[in-house]
């Protein structure tokens, strides 16, 4: 069976099983209406909604899950998000698609059993703590200075660090304290095994630099910060937010991780920094890390406390594999895109794009980081940033196994061009 198929019949049994839940365990609260308008001359397809719970009025008592139903009766996937982790959900997000300046209503109702939808997003951790035990599933992580593997003598976490993707695209996050982020190409809108990078006894193995069902990881990052990890500069000076393989100490004290939210239509990993001191100085970061479906991309936020106030906040695009120049391109009064396109897979083995989305209204120009170094082999979008103010952009990779068009730089450019034009796109909402 092909994966269109596949992909249909779940979403016709997804939607069966939703008109079941409806008729057996709908609310007595009033149906509150939604009310979406699209602002943008262009159609918008898996469209971002964020809705917070402020928002929405006469909450329903007890565990209680949204279901969002069309005026046509189709039922869009949606889930709730405690961001925040004071165990009270904060969002209720779900992604919809919208005709150009055309509107869309649709119904909010509450039902007491969680409705299940086609997973287009996944969330994945896994430690172990010893060298003889099983990795074991987690969704949370305290690491200090001393707990890396050069110091312990093993790798605890299962592909380094945390991994995310959605239904497009992969990604994961060095934890050990390189704070780098990796990719994994995909070859299938499903999501990949839970087990990848874990062997059949549990063990931490590197099992997936080899071509599986779902993919492989395929990008060679080095001691750059990978696709859209980060530093601060001090004038020519980086400053790396952790260190390298080769070290025992990180200069982060405490570094706390946790997954916000996972589910069918968003996924959100949460980092805190604490007492990261590079050189003389000494800062606190917190990270937010999302994705959801339909974009080859993922979406980060970072905001720094104790700035001096003369540094400026650096964004990697790893250039190790890649021997054509960077291009950047002011796309319009929000954002610029630096990207990068060659065969720059391992061993120049595929054709890929590479791209940083970043604020217009706060980028300074990029530069080339050093050759060898703690942070070495990568263009970095330079960015103004001040004390405790979040900066918002994207990190985007689109391989050509994902889809042939990428082999093409054009098509690569294009597909950017369309993606800002998407994150651009302001839909109005209205509730009622």
């Amino acid at each position: 069976m092909n994966e269109m198929k596949r992909y249909t019949l779940f979403a016709s049994a997804g939607a069966a099983i939703l008109t079941l839940l409806f008729s057996q365990c709908q609310t007595a609260t009033k149906d509150i209406e939604i009310a979406l308008t699209n602002t943008a001359t262009i159609d918008l397809t898996d469209k971002a909604i964020s809705i917070d719970r402020s928002e929405i009025s006469d909450l329903p008592e007890g565990e209680v899950f949204p279901l969002i139903v069309s005026t046509e009766g189709d039922t869009i996937p949606s889930q709730l998000n405690d961001l925040d982790g004071d165990q009270k959900w904060d969002e209720l997000f779900f992604v919809v698609d919208l005709l150009s300046n055309g509107s869309e209503t649709y119904s909010l109702q509450w039902v007491s059993e969680k409705p299940q939808y086609v997973v287009r997003t996944s969330a994945r951790f896994g430690k172990r703590s010893s060298a003889d035990t099983p990795v074991e599933p987690a969704t949370s992580e305290t690491l200090y200075a001393d707990d890396l593997p050069k110091s312990i003598g093993f790798q605890r976490y299962q592909t380094d660090g945390p991994s995310w993707e959605n239904d497009k695209v992969g990604f994961r996050d060095y934890l050990d304290g390189r704070n780098a982020k990796d990719l994994f190409g995909k070859t299938t809108s499903l999501m990949s095994p839970e087990n990848v990078g874990i062997n059949a006894e549990g063990a931490v193995e590197d099992t997936y630099h080899v071509m599986a069902d779902w993919g492989r990881d395929i990008l060679s990052v080095g001691n750059s910060v990978g696709i859209g990890g980060y530093a601060l500069a001090v004038e020519d000076q980086l400053m790396r937010l952790g260190v390298t393989v080769d070290d025992s100490i990180n200069n982060v004290e405490e570094t706390t991780f946790r997954i916000a939210a996972e589910g069918p239509v968003k996924s959100v990993l949460s980092y805190h920094f604490e007492n990261w001191h590079p050189n003389d100085r000494e800062y606190n970061v917190d990270e937010t890390t999302s994705i959801w479906p339909g974009m080859y991309a993922y979406q980060n936020t970072v905001k720094f406390s104790g700035l001096k106030g003369d540094e400026n906040l650096v964004i990697g695009l790893v250039n190790i594999n890649n021997q054509n120049p960077l291009e950047e391109i002011e796309m319009n009064d929000q954002w610029v895109v630096l990207f990068t396109h060659d065969m720059q897979t391992y061993d120049r083995q595929w054709w890929l794009g590479l791209a940083l989305i970043v604020p217009r209204d706060l980028y300074q120009g990029y530069s080339e980081a050093p050759e060898t170094g703690q942070l070495s082999k990568s263009f970095l979008a330079k960015l103004k940033v001040e004390d405790e103010k979040p900066v918002t952009y994207y990190a985007v990779a689109g391989w050509e196994l994902s889809d042939q068009g990428f082999k093409d730089p054009d098509f690569f450019k294009s597909y950017l061009e369309n993606l800002v034009s998407q994150l651009s796109a302001n839909v109005e909402v209205t509730i009622k």
